[in-house]
């Protein structure tokens, strides 16, 4: 399986370093030690015996193993073992071969993080510095500094390696952690579209349900009496007055169908923004109602789209018609919040408030349908005599990609 948070380039060169440094230790060990003159007759053939067991060691315990295998736990002891063991053997020929034991320390790396990590730098610092010493000659003094040295360098080295290892495994972590915000993101937006869509669907369907209540309730039933009205003009010799009355309930239905059609796009909004509309509305209620309208405007204002703007104009448009035909309020607030994420759209009045014996009648309800379909909230707050506080909170989606209107 592919790695979805592969090391960085640092740490695979630093990966392929520590793989090729047992031979460049080796051969610089190696090289120094040739090029020392006054070698003891026959010791530099057993030197490159020794130097050579050692690279077919790194060749074979290690290099042309398949992957599969170095990564395991058993081949990389084996191989360190070997390392250490050749290491020895050429430090006591050879001081110089110290050098090569260095490379002790590197391979300790791979047992990280374990208690094995400071038991390879332990045995490496042991056969680093042991080599160096004349057992024979060795004090107490030496023999404790030498246990100080090795105990201070395990702690320092192993400590390092599991360090490093904690470290680049936050580092994953976090960037798994990075992975998984941006694909919440992207499926939050996605949650949100399709939540925007049902929402505007569900608007569709209310609006559909509304102008059918309204075709039922207005222009049905007025077609319905002006159809009897002429069937009783021709069952009369004189039927002015009933032609009269059918004439009459006509224009009152044309009067209904051209509301009903308005009722889809507002023309203040063709004309205008929102707060522009909505003052103007505020401004022409209070002037034909007599009643004291407070208008204020808050937060930085920003084009919304049609179908917000529709919906939050027609939630005010049957508030402020409902306070003016049923309230009996002498004073009336309207505030348009843009908040952010959301906008907010209050309407208050100090009327006579809603007695709750019903579930609010038709404009409430449309004005709930109305916030629904644009995947906003409404709620009423309402005490008899003490007034209404209507309340609506719908998302603040900008202009642009229009959602449908309502």
């Amino acid at each position: 399986m592919t790695d979805p948070f592969p090391p960085s380039k640092w740490e695979q060169r630093f990966e392929r370093f520590a793989e090729w440094v047992p031979y460049l230790t080796l051969g610089v060990s190696l090289a120094i030690s040739l090029a020392v003159p006054g070698h003891p007759a026959g010791t530099v053939p057993a030197t490159l015996a020794l130097a050579a067991l050692a690279l077919a060691w790194l060749i074979g315990a290690h290099t042309l193993l398949p992957a599969r295998l170095r990564a395991r736990r058993a081949a990389t002891v084996i191989h360190f073992i070997g390392v250490l063991t050749t290491a020895t053997a050429l430090s006591l020929r050879d001081p110089i071969f110290i050098i090569y034991t260095i490379s002790g320390f590197f391979l300790a790396a791979r047992f990280a993080p374990s208690k094995w990590t400071f038991a390879a730098v332990a045995a490496t610092s042991t056969v680093l510095y042991g080599s160096t010493i004349d057992w024979l000659q060795a004090s107490v003094q030496l023999l404790a500094f030498h246990v100080a040295i090795v105990t201070l360098q395990t702690l320092a080295i192993g400590g390092g390696h599991i360090l490093s290892i904690r470290v680049e495994e936050r580092q994953r972590r976090y960037r798994k952690a990075l992975v998984d915000l941006e694909a919440a993101l992207e499926e939050n937006a996605g949650l949100h579209a399709q939540l925007m869509t049902q929402a505007h669907e569900a608007g569709v369907l209310d609006e559909r349900q509304r102008m059918a209540r309204e075709i039922h309730d207005t222009l049905a039933q007025g077609l319905a009496g002006i159809i009897t009205q002429l069937r009783a003009a021709k069952r009369v010799p004189d039927g002015a007055e009933h032609v009269e009355l059918a004439l009459a309930l006509a224009t009152e239905s044309l009067a209904e169908a051209r509301r009903s059609v308005d009722a889809l796009r507002p023309q203040r909004l063709d004309d205008a923004h929102l707060p522009e509309a909505m003052s103007a509305l505020a401004r022409d209620w209070s002037e034909a109602s007599g009643v004291e309208l407070h208008v204020e405007i808050t937060g930085d204002r920003v084009p919304l789209s049609p179908a917000i703007e529709v919906a939050l104009f027609r939630i005010a448009q049957e508030a402020l018609t409902n306070i003016g035909k049923h309230a009996a309020a002498s004073r009336a607030g309207l505030t348009l919040s843009y908040a952010g994420d959301v906008t907010l759209l209050d309407i208050r009045d100090d009327g006579k408030g809603i007695d709750g014996s019903g579930d609010g009648g038709f404009g409430l309800s449309s004005m709930r349908q109305r916030a629904r379909g644009v995947g906003g909230t409404l709620e009423i707050e309402s005490v008899p005599g003490e007034g209404t506080a209507i309340s609506a909170s719908v998302p603040a989606l900008q202009a642009g990609p229009q959602v449908g209107e309502a």
